[in-house]
């Protein structure tokens, strides 16, 4: 762990430029030796712009704290660390822990944790790092081959959060934002929507990164829901039924269906939907979230799951 003191905010023309500019992030990476992963999915960003507006979309302050997930070299750190209350970022790569020390240095706000988010116990550090903290974000770039998990073991989780702020590939952020009846929509689109409110802040073009990747990213605002916009008999039976309506996306929703509840039951299947107020012609990419919810529960009335 890392704990360092916070200065002022320096100018980016001042003594200490900050770390997003592509000469620091290069003089940076050269100094230390350091070497990209791919299996680790490291893309730095380099654009000053793009960073400030992830930070001004979390709605940080002082009395509140941000999570980071991939902190990289610390450039988007070094603009939390100024931002809010605490943070705690969170690096699964050792050579990249002496790194943050150095960039970090004089942000006592700030603490640099070596491990898995996908292993930690989140409930745990938000307890011990955040306990005090009027509200938490999580703010970060993701990356790629991890963030449907990260995201959904946030949200699964239930942690005390206000937004979850990401920069992800656009293809996956078109997906959580997606409305019914588009491409885009499915089983990703209903779980993030039933848990939060999203909203693309901006796309990010590939040439901002060092290394570049071969896809464009977002970023993406998911402002967490107090309580669920449905109200469900079972939350587990729900993802069940969204997920295996959207199994094959080119079958009816009663197809889909009969494959996961008993092809026994297909007449069965279509008088559920047509008492739910849903043609069984239809698929499951044009349900909504509230018909999704008429549909579990009345599959789980049935005791069929």
């Amino acid at each position: 762990m890392i704990r360092e003191e916070v200065n002022p905010m320096p100018e980016e023309t001042g003594s200490r430029p900050v770390v997003s500019s592509p000469k620091r992030t290069k003089e940076i990476i050269a100094r230390h030796g350091f070497s990209f992963k791919k299996s680790l999915g490291q893309n730095f960003l380099i654009d000053h712009n793009i960073l400030n507006k992830i930070v001004d979309a979390a709605e940080l302050n002082e009395h509140k704290g941000a999570l980071e997930i991939g902190p990289g070299i610390g450039a988007l750190t070094e603009q939390l660390a100024r931002t809010a209350g605490k943070v705690t970022a969170v690096e699964i790569d050792q050579r990249l822990i002496p790194i943050l020390a150095e960039v970090l240095e004089g942000y006592e706000n700030t603490e640099v944790v070596h491990g898995d988010v996908l292993k930690l116990d989140l409930q745990a550090l938000f307890r011990e790092r955040f306990g005090d903290m009027e509200g938490v974000s999580v703010v970060a770039n993701l990356p790629y081959y991890v963030t449907t998990p990260i995201l959904m073991k946030l949200l699964e989780e239930r942690l005390p959060l206000e937004h979850i702020v990401v920069m992800i590939q656009k293809e996956v952020a078109e997906r959580i934002a997606a409305a019914p009846g588009s491409k885009a929509y499915g089983s990703l689109s209903v779980a993030a929507q039933y848990y939060c409110e999203p909203r693309m802040v901006c796309i990010v073009p590939h040439t901002v990164f060092i290394p570049q990747p071969n896809v464009d990213s977002a970023v993406i605002r998911l402002a967490v829901r107090k309580t669920p916009p449905v109200e469900l008999k079972d939350e587990e039976q729900f993802f069940r039924i969204v997920q295996g309506s959207f199994a094959q996306r080119r079958k009816t929703l009663a197809n889909n269906l009969s494959a996961l509840l008993g092809k026994d039951r297909r007449e069965e299947i279509n008088t559920l939907l047509t008492d739910c107020e849903i043609e069984p012609s239809r698929r499951g990419e044009t349900l909504s979230l509230q018909e999704f919810a008429r549909l579990s529960n009345a599959v789980v009335d049935k005791g069929w799951l």
